[in-house]
């Protein structure tokens, strides 16, 4: 049910309050010119389920909202004023805010409220105080079915010695749990939700998740044994006779007590979940009936403890020889009794003879020793608390013996479990007994989670919490030692009382009857079982309304009040398993592993912000300390092992399913929680380390800094490029992925978010891990030369730069694309980065590929550092390219010795520890062919062309059309010239003539589209004369005139030697690569460095265009100046 605020102003006429009432349903009565803030239960419209205001303002009507720009001692703020309120308007909003959790108390009132005619009550101030409120409550939960069922038998089983250890160290670690809460507590409003609230919102979602989760089937496991106490009462101390399975043998009774269990705690069960489903306002009116009956037998307790000083109660215990004898089926303790001067047989007799005869044949053990009576409570002076000192385990079925009394052992042992002896029902150990004592020191939470119903929550929880674990310490430990001292140690000892008659152990020593206590624990159990059902669902209901686990989303709707009934079922639904393992020995320490797991979250949440010193971190309970939560922290992972070391581990597996789940599954959710704050300390810590030397070679990993082009939707333009990062990457080491937008931010502030966004889906889609960062530049090439200085922070800073292939730099209207990748060429050289460049990269395989047999070819032209090596390596782990198989080829000149070159390069692999194929590839010296000299020759010339032509760009596009026309006579007659002084045929000259044909129609349109940039390059020479129509043809025949000149110089002009050379080099080395690579997979080649002089940056386009002719997926490499790759380990 979601609520909102409703702000009313009143004393400004009844035609104002009608209207309020009008729109919102409320009868507004005059009062003085206060602003009032109602509370409203109307479902919020906006659907979040929290309070909303329309303004900002305290007083929310159009009238007054223009009087508060009246005056002139704030008009500097007022066009803040819309999102910034005054400080008064806020103030007076935060005294009339009144905080009611979604609690039980809701449920109630939507109960009364249902019907025709709804009328809203005016809704009360929290009132309830620190006892009423935290003290009652913690009280009753914490006291109930371990101490009434368990506490003698504990103390009997362990001794006074050990019980108070466990007592002392389950009491701490709750007292220690209470001092973190408390402090958590009063770290401001604590909403509905409890220890739940607490722990997400200090720790995050994802342990809220989980241990919420695992409080809550604590809680759901508690209500089970909860139900086995109160059937176990009814059973065994109440109706004895209403058991539907009955032994006929001795050691069938166990068996025939867990199916009764069975079937009496699921008929119990069904009965709460129906009352709790009817209306929880019948379980809350009877928490007090419930509370009244722990508190009476607690006090009958101490009452027939003070009696048994002075006038000890008369309860006998017979014994054979040593051991104790079941009184049920016999009323007095001896073999043979004097009836008329005649010596007869008792009931006795029968259970141990084959006959009550005196001739008969009896048991050995019964023969050889004689009965005794003593008494089961000899009273605080008897002295008997030094034999229930130290304790007495022993296995299942173990006799239960008095070691002081004589006894004379029989041979044959093997019909002893035949016999009515007392004897364990299970094998008792020391770490057995402190998982099974757990759950009485539980529910320190019942403050915390009525924290919206206190009148001081930040006063009261502390207090009441504390003193709550004080009292039942005090009782816990006062009990231990006056059971010790006034109890027989053999009928502690005897769990269900079969030594006295079936009686309740603990009854027997309350005053003035055991029915005090039979009556008081038995609805004490049955209010508990009751508190449980009403209390887990409605912790699901929270956790399923945070939204942070998916699946639970259903538990989430209830009826319409608000009541939890789907989470009621399936609380019901796991209830049942408890039930079903039927014993309350089996059930209680695995309700002890989640409430532990519980508690050591609290004192680490606890912990953690202190440490932290977050500055919302400012609990007005001030007696807490780092130290003290993480021993209650430490004293809590202890109790979970010490209990049952495989139940903690099953506890912690669930919680670890439930936290990775709400990891990679769960809703995005951010609390400001502690986890974030230790994530940062964290990282601040390891970028500080991490700054003091750069990593040695053998940790070397490319950090990688990928630039991304966008398109004019700003979405990613080459999405393969963010699979290659993830497949090179495989989730290892830093990737910031960054893009540019031109323009100034502030006005493309909205374009930068939203191209942001579309990185960051398309990283999801592609499963890349890592950063995204889009900035605002006045032009592209500052932007990405800031990305490639600035990126990352300290030592996390990116070492290798990848990027894509600028494929239409030809087809590009100006020059600023493929100027822009050489500038980056020569940025990421001068920072000493490593540069992957990928051509054809929207042919590259997804993450979903799976590549067949094929190779990565690796053409190791220069070394610089190792870094082709190490790449196919690391392409090999993904799973993309883990068939394929690595090749690696060098290249050798004339004068190398090929064949020890291959062997010192398997060599230098095998020490590597890198598997590859070697080749090495001979390059003859050969003469530059013809193709090569025409090739660089219209290169060159197109490159001269648009430098000299200052023509505007029709007049340009007419021009080079003339040129072209006039050019292709020109160059056929060379091409002949050449042709005929080399060794290629008129199959050669064809080729070459195709090429150049082809080559010029694209220096045409290349020529054209520079035009702008070459405008903008004169533009400064005539910016300031003075142009009169004589003027302009004067100088556009002059320009004309100079361009024709320059035009005919071009071709006569000789290609430059360099640029020959370099061309000769691509050609041939491209030959050589698509002759062996065509079909690999991928090829991985060394780039070559862009030219020292920038005026042959288009040259170098050309270069590295002709090295790449005719292959698929290329991935230029250009190492950072270091070494990346070490033969040593």
């Amino acid at each position: 049910m979601s609520d909102r605020f409703v702000v009313v102003p009143v004393g400004q006429g009844k035609e104002q309050c009608s209207e309020s009432e009008g729109a919102e349903g409320y009868t507004i009565e005059p009062q003085d010119a206060v602003p009032v803030l109602e509370y409203s239960r109307e479902p919020n419209r906006y659907g979040d389920g929290m309070p909303k205001e329309s303004s900002p303002f305290i007083n929310n009507t159009d009238n007054d909202k223009g009087n508060l720009y009246d005056g002139k001692n704030m008009a500097l703020f007022e066009e803040e004023m819309d999102s910034n309120p005054m400080v008064s308007s806020l103030l007076n909003k935060l005294a009339n805010y009144t905080n009611l959790t979604q609690g039980v108390k809701e449920h109630e009132e939507a109960d009364d409220d249902e019907g025709p005619a709804k009328t809203k009550k005016p809704v009360k101030s929290p009132a309830l105080g620190t006892l009423i409120g935290v003290y009652l409550p913690c009280l009753q939960n914490i006291l109930g079915v371990i101490l009434f069922l368990r506490l003698t038998w504990i103390v009997g089983t362990a001794g006074i010695m050990e019980s108070l250890a466990i007592v002392v160290m389950t009491c701490s670690c709750t007292m220690l749990t209470a001092i973190s809460m408390s402090a958590i507590a009063t770290n401001g409003v604590v909403p509905a939700g409890g220890s739940y609230y607490m722990i997400s919102r200090s720790l995050g979602p994802e342990f809220g998740g989980a241990v919420g989760l695992c409080f809550y089937l604590g809680t759901t496991f508690a209500g089970s044994m909860y139900i086995l106490g109160t059937i176990e009462i009814l059973l065994t101390y109440i109706v004895p006779s209403a058991a539907i399975f009955k032994a006929e043998k001795k050691e069938d009774e166990a068996e025939a007590l867990l199916n009764n269990m069975r079937v009496y705690g699921t008929c119990c069960l069904t009965l709460m979940s129906l009352v709790v489903f009817v209306g929880v306002k019948y379980v809350n009116k009877l928490a007090l009936v419930f509370l009244a009956c722990v508190i009476l037998s607690i006090l009958a307790i101490y009452a027939g403890v003070i009696k048994t000083a002075f006038e000890p109660p008369d309860f006998p215990i017979c014994l054979l020889g040593n051991r104790t004898l079941q009184n049920h089926n016999f009323d007095q303790c001896l073999k043979t009794m004097e009836v008329d001067n005649v010596t007869v047989t008792t009931k006795l007799w029968s259970l141990f003879c084959d006959s009550p005869d005196l001739n008969a044949t009896c048991n050995e053990y019964f023969t050889l020793n004689n009965v005794t009576v003593i008494q089961g409570i000899p009273g605080l002076t008897s002295g008997v608390i030094r034999d229930n000192i130290w304790g007495d385990y022993g296995p299942n079925g173990m006799l239960v013996e008095n070691k002081h009394q004589a006894s004379e052992p029989a041979a044959d042992t093997s019909q002893d479990i035949y016999m009515p002896y007392v004897a364990n029902d299970i094998t008792t150990f020391f770490t057995l007994l402190v998982g099974i004592y757990f759950p009485s020191v539980t529910g320190i939470m019942a403050g915390s989670n009525r924290s919206g119903d206190l009148r001081d929550a930040q006063k009261s929880i502390p207090i009441g919490t504390i003193m709550a674990i004080a009292t039942t310490t005090f009782i816990y430990i006062s009990s231990v030692i006056l059971f010790g001292a006034c109890i027989e140690g053999v009928v502690l000892r005897d769990k269900f009382g079969d030594s006295v008659k079936g009686n309740l152990v603990i009854g027997i020593l309350a005053w003035p009857s055991p029915w005090v206590i039979v009556i008081g624990s038995f609805f004490s159990c049955c209010g508990a079982g009751l508190q449980s059902l009403t209390g887990a669902p409605r912790l699901l209901q929270a956790i399923a309304r945070d939204g942070i686990v998916p699946f639970l989303q259903v538990f989430g709707h209830g009826k319409a009040n608000g009541e939890p009934t789907w989470a009621l079922l399936l609380t019901g639904g796991i209830c049942e398993i408890g039930i079903l393992i039927a014993s309350l020995d089996a059930v209680a320490p695995i309700l002890s592993m989640f409430f532990l797991m519980c508690y050591l979250f609290v004192n680490l949440a606890c912990a953690l912000q202190t440490l932290l010193r977050t500055p919302n971190w400012r609990p007005r309970f001030k007696f807490y300390h780092w130290a003290l939560s993480f021993l209650g922290a430490s004293l809590c992972l202890s109790l979970m092992f010490i209990s049952s070391w495989y139940y903690a581990l099953v506890a912690m597996l669930i919680a670890g399913c439930i936290y990775k789940y709400i990891e990679y599954r769960g809703a995005e959710k951010e609390w400001g929680d502690g986890i974030n704050g230790l994530s940062l300390n964290a990282a601040r810590y390891a970028l500080i380390r991490l700054e003091e030397a750069p990593p040695h070679t053998k940790n070397w990993r490319p950090q990688m800094l990928l630039l991304l082009n966008l398109d004019s939707d700003h979405a990613v333009k080459h999405p393969r490029l963010l699979s290659f990062c993830t497949q090179l990457k495989a989730g290892k080491g830093l990737t910031i992925v960054g893009s540019v937008l031109e323009g100034t931010y502030m006005t493309k502030e909205a374009e930068v978010k939203k191209a942001e966004q579309n990185i960051k889906s398309s990283m999801t889609t592609e499963r890349t891990k890592g950063f995204c960062h889009v900035v605002a530049s006045s032009n592209l090439r500052d932007g990405f030369s800031h990305l490639i200085q600035t990126a990352g922070l300290g030592g996390m800073k990116h070492n290798t730069v990848l990027m894509a292939w600028p494929g239409t730099w030809k087809q590009s209207n100006d020059p600023v694309s493929w100027k822009n990748f050489i500038e980056t060429v020569r940025e990421t050289t001068a920072a000493h980065q490593a540069l992957l460049v990928a051509k054809n990269v929207d042919s590259f395989p997804t993450n979903a590929d799976r590549l067949g047999q094929g190779t990565i070819d690796v053409w190791w032209v220069v070394h610089d550092g190792g870094l082709l090596m190490l790449l196919p390596f690391l392409l090999r782990q993904h799973k993309v390219w883990r068939k394929c198989k690595m090749r690696i080829f060098t290249v050798a000149n004339m004068d190398d010795n090929s064949i020890q070159m291959k062997k010192d390069l398997q060599m230098f692999l095998y020490h590597l520890r890198l598997d590859a194929e070697v080749e090495v590839v001979e390059m003859h010296d050969s003469d530059i062919s013809a193709f090569t000299y025409e090739k660089t020759l219209v290169m060159e010339q197109r490159s001269q062309m648009l430098k000299q032509m200052q023509l505007s760009r029709t007049e340009r596009e007419r021009e080079i059309q003339s040129i072209t026309d006039s050019s292709r006579s020109s160059i056929r007659r060379n091409n002949q010239t050449g042709a005929a002084g080399s060794e290629s045929g008129p199959s050669r000259e064809l080729e070459d003539t195709q090429e150049d044909e082809a080559q010029l129609i694209h220096d045409r349109n290349t020529a054209s589209h520079a035009a702008l940039n070459d405008k903008a390059d004169a533009g400064p020479d005539r910016v300031h004369m003075t142009w009169t129509k004589d003027k302009f043809l004067t100088e556009r025949n002059r320009n004309r005139a100079e361009a024709s000149m320059g035009v005919r110089d071009i071709f006569n002009m000789k290609p430059n030697q360099s640029n020959v050379r370099r061309m000769h080099t691509a050609v041939k080395l491209n030959e050589v690569v698509v002759n062996k690579s065509q079909g690999a997979h991928l090829v991985l080649l060394n780039m070559p460095g862009p030219p020292k002089n920038r005026g042959g940056d288009e040259n170098y386009m050309e270069f590295l265009e002709v090295l790449l002719e005719g292959l698929n997926r290329v991935l230029l490499v250009r190492g950072g100046g270091r070494e990346v790759i070490t033969i040593y380990s």
